[in-house]
């Protein structure tokens, strides 16, 4: 894992200066970068504008598609170049076009997506427009028209998108309405599953399964997959997530794959984090991850 490139993306979709913008700067200079090969600085982008777009739905509507593209171009620039890519967002928008990259210059892509929340909103049914609502409805040829459009069509095949860690009540009657569509391709593992099952034991499953399906697969971390006690440095707190130890367990397998082809983080909200605890605690979760 030691070819990772560090990249980060700071951007934050609720449209304004601040927040998770600024967590691949902080990250970086708590080390994060430290644990991979190579920092490829930081994309020139940002999301501002603070009123839904009537056609998207977005907030920022023109900046969510700007920056797709430049982590589009990005992303297939360091997989051309044999490297495995590492987005330190920012939000959960970087992950629509990593996957539209993925599928440029390697083709069929699967996604492991750690976070607390499904992300299957549209500019439609997404409660506050942001972009962070709606990554895997993109992903899935789904989401807002115009973003599906700037990532070239849907990214991935509903078999190959495996959402892990889901714990929001809200996104219940969602998921109960396009579930149907999706059909029983679709298998999301709630958070209650992951422990019930042992977090080690689905990583490694997913892990399997992705690789023997798609052949390649992408690991996204929204850091709200952990619990409001362990991690508060966010900005969409819920009650009882994993912990540290269990978030270290699922990704290790993941990121063990030689089917990985790249990693994505997002959330990660240093204004949250006086003293940098969580910041710290983010890092160090990642080494031990890398050095199992």
């Amino acid at each position: 894992m030691t070819e990772l490139t560090f990249l980060g993306v700071p951007i934050d979709s609720v449209g304004r200066a601040g927040g998770t913008e600024h967590g691949p700067a902080k990250l970086r200079a708590l080390g994060l970068a430290d644990l991979c090969e190579a920092d490829a600085g930081d994309l020139d982008v940002r999301i501002r504008g603070e009123v839904r777009d009537p056609v998207t739905g977005i907030l920022g509507s023109a900046d969510v598609l700007t920056t797709t593209t430049a982590i589009r171009q990005a992303t297939a620039a360091a997989l051309t170049s044999g490297e495995r890519p590492f987005l330190v967002g920012g939000c959960c928008t970087v992950l629509p076009g990593a996957l539209a990259a993925a599928r440029d210059v390697l083709g069929r892509t699967a996604v492991a997506y750690l976070d607390g929340h499904l992300d299957l909103s549209d500019g439609v049914t997404s409660p506050t427009g942001e972009a962070a609502d709606m990554p895997l409805s993109v992903a899935l040829g789904r989401g807002p028209a115009a973003w599906v459009d700037i990532c070239g069509g849907a990214t991935s095949r509903v078999e190959d998108v495996v959402p892990i860690g889901f714990r929001d009540p809200d996104e219940v009657p969602t998921l109960e309405q396009i579930a149907p569509e999706l059909g029983l391709a679709f298998r999301p593992i709630s958070k209650d599953e992951v422990q019930t099952q042992g977090p080690a034991a689905v990583g490694e499953r997913v892990a399997a399964d992705l690789a023997s399906g798609a052949g390649r697969f992408w690991m996204h971390l929204d850091v709200d997959i952990l619990g409001e006690d362990v991690f508060p440095a966010t900005d969409y707190l819920m009650p009882d997530g994993l912990d540290m130890d269990e978030l270290v367990a699922l990704m290790r397998p993941l990121v063990g794959s030689p089917a990985l082809i790249g990693v994505s983080i997002g959330c990660y909200n240093p204004e949250k984090d006086p003293g940098d605890v969580y910041g710290r605690a983010l890092v160090d979760a990642f080494s031990a991850t890398l050095a199992s």
